[in-house]
């Protein structure tokens, strides 16, 4: 069989932040592929604002670099299980992948939900021991670690004898030892070309293409991105598209585009083992094949995990609706979750009963947060209920899903964290102490048990606790309850402003989450209760003033500091009878029966009922 030794296909995978966009740009820079004279910025491949911003891949991308006459086709992949849909896809269009594990924190969990995906395709594997300039760094212990999990997840004979190349992508240095770091590329580029095997040369048969990751353009509409299985593209040329309900269609490829670095160029013909973005028909989908209009033959359909997650978005229907935000209607929210479908394959978006509500379900807390700060972000007012995990029934039995979790805390926290996760029904798999303070703990918890775990986690380690977590399984559903919120909340009583009077005499109720001068309505919720119920309270009281001086001057008035709340600590935060406003502007927290005696009357009818 003829290689097409003049390519190769690599992704690169790792657990969030252990370097792997960095060491694309890296190797983008040294390989010349950018002009002497070009701008590129840090993490060239994060081309979102929310993923410059909080420095993770959200979105998987692809760059191809040349070197030594070798066109080497990189794909960034997003390293948060929440975007596993983006991973599981693109194994398909490599031939192998370059696993990236941080030189001090070893293999996460993460590190192993990608690894999976990587060795069911059978894709030949190398490490990249990174970050090994840290002072901390113990590379034999972690490629040990690597060993283990290869063995675990049953990694044959040949991917067991994985090459190692020891790096520190910030500094741009790297080598085949890992004391002996040198200002080059070299070592990851030779190691690619030597171990990653090139893609077979069938140009002279029929045509096989699959599409596994869409774009979508004003211009061209729908773009399909893939890798040519087999065969020869090119512009103009009639093709037939094999659809996931089995039936066919015809169109003609009205543009072809290939890759060097960042940048998408229009080429006009390209062959089995190169990855291209092709355009010329509207409803294409991830999965489908499209093949030689005379010899149609369709590959097998990607399979992607479902989501577990799902929330209901709504319209805004707060006494503040439509006063910060630019697209307020049902229409218009319904068109935007329409059009994010087009490129996002994890989600689902459902009908309610109200023309007002929609069912989304995503893969997790995260991939949901990023779709609505994305949303708020293009002026949209919506929204939220609190997050629901998707139940499915199993062989007969309802089944939840349940998620893996690795925790690295100061010994003299462990206490707190293992009674909080066992109070979340979470079961411990493994406890390591190393000797040097920390206490690397892992737990299988259900994931509705960590529904706004990650707040009270920080506040218990005190912000030194580090927590990951993965999708594990479905399983049965553990009985009882299950984590939840154990506070309640102090609700607004009247519409108004906010007062510094007003937030003093609350203090010893609980905590605030209101500044002074905030602009409250009947029903919002303005703090957290230090007890379990419910109360509604005057925070717009002003202070009496009247014209009789004090013996003892007035003290100056201090607030202690609110609790200000991220999107994603507001939406963990939520009760079943709560909504989270989100507007451009602002995140409010709200109950969704507003009016005081109508929400103690359906209290008391949830309690009989």
């Amino acid at each position: 069989m003829q290689l097409r030794e003049d390519i190769r296909n690599i992704a690169i995978i790792a657990h969030v932040d252990h370097g792997k966009t960095t060491l694309v740009d890296q190797m983008l820079k040294y390989s010349g592929t950018f002009r002497e004279n070009e701008q590129v910025d840090e993490r060239a491949m994060d081309t979102g604002d929310i993923e410059k911003e909080r420095g993770i891949t959200i979105l998987a991308k692809n760059t191809a670099i040349n070197y030594k006459d070798t066109t080497i086709n990189i794909l960034d992949t997003p390293g948060h299980a929440d975007f596993g849909g983006e991973v599981e896809r693109i194994m398909k269009m490599v031939d192998g992948v370059a696993l990236v594990v941080d030189a001090y924190e070893g293999t996460m969990p993460q590190t192993r939900f990608v690894l999976m995906k990587a060795l069911e395709q059978k894709l030949t594997p190398i490490v990249v021991l990174n970050k090994i300039d840290r002072p901390n760094a113990r590379p034999t212990e972690v490629v040990d670690e690597v060993l283990d999990l290869f063995i675990e997840l049953g990694a044959d004979d040949e991917q067991l004898e994985f090459p190692v190349v020891y790096a520190s992508a910030l500094n741009g240095t790297s080598s085949l030892e890992a004391d002996n770091q040198e200002e080059t590329m070299d070592p990851v580029f030779t190691t690619i070309l030597d171990h990653i095997p090139a893609p077979a040369d069938t140009k002279d048969e029929p045509l096989q293409f699959q599409v596994t990751l869409l774009d979508y353009n004003d211009y061209v509409g729908r773009i399909g991105v893939g890798r040519i299985v087999r065969g020869t593209i090119s512009v103009g040329q009639q093709v037939t598209v094999m659809k996931k309900d089995g039936s066919q269609k015809s169109f003609r490829i009205s543009k072809l585009f290939g890759f060097i670095g960042l940048k998408r160029i229009e080429i006009q013909e390209a062959k089995a083992g190169d990855i291209v973005a092709i355009s010329g028909l509207e409803d294409l989908n991830v999965g489908e094949t499209i093949g030689d209009k005379d010899h149609p033959e369709a590959l097998p359909m990607v399979r992607i995990d479902e989501p577990t997650l799902q929330m209901t978005f709504l319209v805004n229907t707060s006494p503040f609706a439509g006063k910060e935000g630019k697209y307020i209607t049902s229409r218009r929210i319904e068109e935007r979750l329409l059009k994010q479908l087009e490129t996002d394959v994890s989600l689902r978006v459902d009908p309610t009963d109200s023309p007002d509500a929609w069912t989304v379900s995503g893969r997790g807390e995260l991939h949901l947060s990023i779709l609505i700060e994305n949303m708020r972000r293009e002026g949209f007012e919506l929204q939220l209920s609190k997050p629901q995990v998707i139940v499915k029934e199993i062989d007969g039995q309802k089944c939840e899903p349940m998620e893996r979790v690795q925790i690295d805390v100061p010994e003299e926290y462990q206490g707190p964290v293992m009674e909080s996760l066992g109070y979340r029904k979470g079961e411990m798999l493994d406890m390591i102490n190393d000797g040097n303070g920390q206490v690397r703990l892992e737990f299988k918890v259900p994931s509705r048990g960590l529904l706004g775990y990650t707040t009270e986690f920080m506040t218990q380690t005190h912000g030194y606790g580090i927590i990951n977590h993965t999708f594990d399984a479905y399983e049965p559903i553990v009985k009882g309850q299950v984590g939840g919120r154990r506070e309640g909340v102090l609700v607004g009583m009247e519409h108004g402003k906010a007062t510094t009077y007003g937030i003093m005499q609350l203090e010893d109720r609980g905590t605030i989450f209101v500044e002074p001068g905030t602009e409250i309505y009947a029903g919002m919720i303005v703090g957290e209760h230090n007890r379990e119920n419910d109360i509604t309270v005057n925070i717009t009281k002003e202070k009496h003033l009247t014209n009789v001086r004090s013996a003892t001057k007035d003290q100056t008035s201090t607030i202690r500091k609110t609790k200000d709340m991220s999107l994603e600590e507001a939406i963990q935060y939520l009760d079943d009878d709560e909504y989270c406003e989100v507007t451009p502007e602002s995140i409010r927290l709200r109950k969704k029966i507003l009016n005081k005696n109508e929400r103690e009357k359906a209290a008391k009818k949830s309690k009989l009922g």
